[in-house]
């Protein structure tokens, strides 16, 4: 009610409503034996009912507009519209990298490099290729959704997929690639 309702995040909740299931398409997972793709979760499954304790850090379920409407809240230092629902100060402290020297060394197994952790959000913190722009901050989830927001390029994008730990390497580079490449001066 304090971030989904302000931003009109009408479609993003734990759960999905048994008059909306017709929207949600089911999840897939790659069987790493024979390549071939495998039905994860029916549409009448996982997500058509309240979980038993809502985990923020993992159990939403939403939309590309939903979703764009929070990364453009972020990107804008906590405003959407005339809507404030974070403080400047406190999207900035969100998105700055978190970690010491030490952790970051630390948590490469769980960070592709150059990724730094701010306040629940991954922050790119070095530019290796194209897509990996210093300030760049966002997140990628199980089901293969992957979205950042870049206020120096004035961007806000999102990738949704409905497979469960997609070859990221691959899928992402090639979406984030296409989607600097496609900025203009």
């Amino acid at each position: 009610e304090r971030i989904f309702a302000p931003l009109g995040m009408k479609d993003t909740a734990f759960s999905v409503p048994q008059e909306k299931l017709d929207r949600l398409p089911p999840c897939y997972q790659v069987n790493h034996e024979t390549g071939a793709l495998a039905l994860f979760d029916e549409v009448d499954g996982y997500w058509s009912q309240p979980p038993v304790f809502p985990a923020g850090g993992g159990g939403l379920v939403s939309t590309v507009d939903d979703f764009y409407a929070f990364g453009e809240m972020l990107r804008n230092g906590g405003k959407l519209g005339n809507e404030r629902i974070l403080s400047r100060p406190a999207v900035e402290v969100m998105t700055t990298n978190q970690l010491t020297d030490e952790q970051q060394q630390d948590a490469t197994s769980f960070f592709v490099e150059p990724r730094g952790w701010g306040f629940g959000l991954s922050v790119v913190t070095g530019r290796t290729d194209l897509s990996m722009v210093p300030g760049r901050f966002g997140w990628e989830g199980g089901y293969g959704t992957s979205w950042a927001s870049d206020s120096k390029e004035e961007l806000t994008a999102i990738l949704m997929t409905q497979l469960l730990f997609p070859q990221a390497a691959a899928v992402y580079q090639d979406f984030w690639t296409g989607v600097y490449q496609a900025l203009e001066d």
